[in-house]
């Protein structure tokens, strides 16, 4: 590893070598500087982490490169030939409609003029307002003084009450959005003139999460049933305290589940691995190793760590693998996933000549007299890679798995938006009711149902044509 170019790793070796060569310093302050050498290796090496070389996520990387690592492209910037592209459109029948009339002073005078039609402009603009509806209830009274009050609809149960646009707009807000309560409220009060206590916003959330009780069997169902499985998980804050967000989605499908634990208790309680027999994609954690299904590894890690492994601990082996597992995935883009059996076959020859190559470049270190074998991350990152060559290369034979596991980052990407706005979840209840709802919303948006009109339909008891018949099933 260098730093500052400064080859650090050999550094610590030639300080290592003459410190056991040295015969005057007592075993006490041998057994010190031993340590500090270690000190210093460990942060030497956090140092040299990155978001481009592991887990470390773009957002704590403040001295990140910019730009894309992409090859540049001759083509020109904005729409290519060809390309739709967006525009306004008119529309056929405008809400309204202003007459503009032509000032007859300004025209020649002498003569006569006649009305042939119009040119006709329109313009597109929002008007933010609030809308009141009084209903009122009729009351009939008979010879006998008997009264008789019209019943109101079922949804108009108080005097005074919030609607459900208030409420699905307020919801939006929370949880697409993320926005934090204050700024809803500041929002609804000078847009519209609603005054919302934050109880009241709480209480619009779970009466969305109540709203949505069948959603979780639903989901659970079709992610057990789909083919291909992506999962992950990530640390969140629920009152103070660490716990684990995990996650299981498809290209349809997505479902959160907040737990305490990140192994595979969670993942049974969670209560869809256990019962998935189809592809499992993931970032090599043991726990899901659990499972008796196939596995496929996220190579966007691998790509990580085999940068790491070259730029950091001089591994030729690793930009070898990199280029490869690279040159693999545009060969199946190139003819749509399905590559010739032959050219499969060199693939995976030429993968273990690398690791092979790997072997000589990165050999197994001495084992110690006592303790256990300490390899180093470039070791560990090759053992994987040849003890795991089928999961590894799962993309290769099956069209259905995607190079990396970018589906469940995606999803879960949001939710790292939310920590940072919020810091925490206050209570399990809120980042269960977060969850549900996120889940809800990610499936809708998958399915091209669009935030707004998934929640305007669900307070108005209604889902989404996608779920009415699964939902019918699941009575």
């Amino acid at each position: 590893m260098k730093l500052k170019d400064i080859d650090v790793s050999q550094v610590i070796k030639n300080a290592k070598s003459l410190l056991s060569e040295e015969k005057t310093i007592s075993p006490a302050l041998k057994s010190v500087i031993e340590i500090l050498i270690m000190i210093i290796a460990i942060l030497s090496e956090r140092f040299n982490l990155n978001s481009s070389n592991s887990s470390k996520p773009p957002a704590d990387d403040k001295n990140r490169k910019r730009g894309s690592k992409k090859k540049p492209s001759d083509r020109k910037p904005g729409g290519q030939n060809g390309h739709e592209g967006n525009r306004l459109e008119k529309v056929d029948e405008p809400d309204e409609v202003e007459f503009i009339k032509i000032d007859k002073r300004t025209l020649p005078r002498g003569r006569k003029y006649r009305d042939i039609g119009y040119e006709s402009r329109q313009v597109i603009d929002i008007r933010i307002s609030r809308v009141i509806t009084e209903y009122r209830a009729q009351i009939l009274s008979d010879i006998y003084g008997n009264q008789y009050v019209a019943p109101f609809p079922e949804n108009v149960s108080r005097d005074i009450q919030y609607g459900a646009g208030v409420k699905s707009h307020a919801v939006y807000m929370s949880q697409f959005q993320l926005l934090p309560y204050n700024r809803i409220q500041d929002y609804f009060r000078d847009q519209m003139d609603i005054p919302l206590s934050c109880g009241s916003l709480f209480n619009f959330n779970e009466e969305a999460f109540n709203l949505l009780e069948c959603f979780d069997d639903i989901a659970k169902k079709n992610l057990i049933n789909t083919a291909v499985l992506h999962s992950d998980e990530t640390g969140i804050n629920v009152d103070k305290k660490k716990f684990w967000l995990h996650t299981a989605s498809s290209n349809l499908w997505t479902y959160f589940y907040p737990h305490e634990k990140r192994g595979h208790v969670a993942m049974n309680d969670m209560g869809i691995l256990p019962h998935f027999t189809g592809t499992l994609c993931h970032d090599h954690w043991k726990s899901y190793y659990a499972y008796k299904c196939r596995h496929a590894l996220c190579n966007a890690h691998h790509l990580r760590e085999l940068e790491y492994a070259f730029e950091h601990d001089n591994q030729p082996w690793a930009q070898e693998m990199s280029l490869l597992l690279v040159e693999i995935k545009e060969a199946l883009e190139k003819t749509n996933g399905k590559l010739k059996p032959n050219a499969i076959d060199n693939y995976r020859a030429r993968y273990r000549s690398i690791i092979l190559t790997g072997d000589i470049h990165c050999p197994l270190p001495d084992k110690p007299k006592t303790g256990r074998l300490k390899k180093s991350k470039s070791r560990n990152l090759l053992e994987r890679l040849r003890d795991h060559e089928d999961e590894v290369l799962r993309f290769v034979e099956d069209p259905l798995v995607p190079f990396t596991n970018n589906q469940s980052e995606n999803d879960l990407r949001m939710t790292k938006v939310q920590q940072k706005i919020s810091g925490c979840f206050r209570s399990m209840d809120g980042a269960l009711i977060f969850c549900r709802l996120r889940s809800y919303l990610s499936t809708c948006r998958k399915h091209e149902v669009s935030a707004t009109d998934a929640l305007d339909l669900l307070f108005q008891g209604k889902f989404p044509e996608f779920m009415n018949e699964l939902y019918s099933h699941s009575i």
